[in-house]
């Protein structure tokens, strides 16, 4: 029987990449996210490039709409997931990138409710379910933003160190139980969206920590990252992953051409 992944954020870039690749890699997954045009889009894409995948089977790709700062919407995702091996934690994102002192606490709570409580939420709501599967694996998608500060990051690294936090002590919490826990901690990675929503539909602000930069990671990068770590023996926990463009030595430091 095929092991089944649950990707959160899948609409679109890491999410989109991870939901791909495990489907190649032969995981049943489920598709969730708030934009369910999308999922249906990259359902059907998915079903017509991976053999055996398709929306019924062994193989099935899954949509569902899923909104993590809900919690009503949360327990539906857990009533409509039969089974559950493998949950990323993907779903998130950053807003401005505001001095403390001119933060925009606004923001810096939806940060919070999406990186943070809507982990939690989704964690809490499939854990009996990955518990059950005998080789369940939790895998939360951070940022080294989560490792290391820099200006104008505040909002956005302090939910990203509350994610790598619990990420965790969840890890403690469940080592007598057969769940694996993986960070996976990105640097640079240029996708479609992640910067224009930062700032807001701003394109011209929005491209502007790609310039120069040769090489970023792109999204199936990390969604490597993701296949790696969970097709790894059981009895192995692949504890963080931090990856970056090799140009990148840092959050804030970057060569540019």
């Amino acid at each position: 029987m095929r092991k089944t992944a649950v990707v959160t954020g899948a609409s679109s870039g890491i999410g989109a990449a991870t939901a791909r690749r495990l489907a190649a890699e032969g995981f049943s997954v489920v598709l969730a996210a708030r934009r369910r045009d999308r999922l249906d889009a990259l359902a059907k894409e998915i079903a017509e490039q991976v053999p055996g995948a398709g929306p019924s089977g062994a193989g099935k790709v899954m949509p569902v709409t899923l909104d993590v700062t809900s919690q009503e919407s949360v327990d539906a995702l857990a009533e409509a997931v039969n089974g559950c091996n493998v949950l990323v934690n993907n779903a998130g994102g950053a807003l401005g990138l505001d001095t403390v002192a001119t933060a925009d606490l606004d923001e810096w709570r939806a940060m919070y409710e999406s990186n943070v409580l809507g982990l939690v939420r989704v964690t809490q709501a499939l854990l009996p379910k990955l518990i059950e599967s005998g080789d369940g694996h939790v895998v939360n998608i951070t940022s080294l933003a989560g490792h290391v500060p820099y200006e104008g990051g505040g909002g956005y690294n302090a939910a990203k160190f509350a994610a790598y936090a619990v990420n965790d002590v969840l890890r403690l919490e469940l080592v007598a139980e057969p769940v694996r826990v993986t960070e996976i901690a990105p640097g640079l990675v240029k996708t479609e969206e992640f910067s224009l929503v930062r700032f807001h539909g701003d394109a011209e602000k929005a491209a502007k920590p790609y310039e120069g930069v040769p090489e970023p990671l792109v999204a199936d990068d990390v969604a490597d990252c993701v296949a790696w770590a969970v097709t790894r023996p059981p009895h192995v926990n692949i504890d963080r992953i931090d990856v970056q463009p090799r140009v990148q030595a840092a959050p804030h430091k970057l060569h540019r051409e």
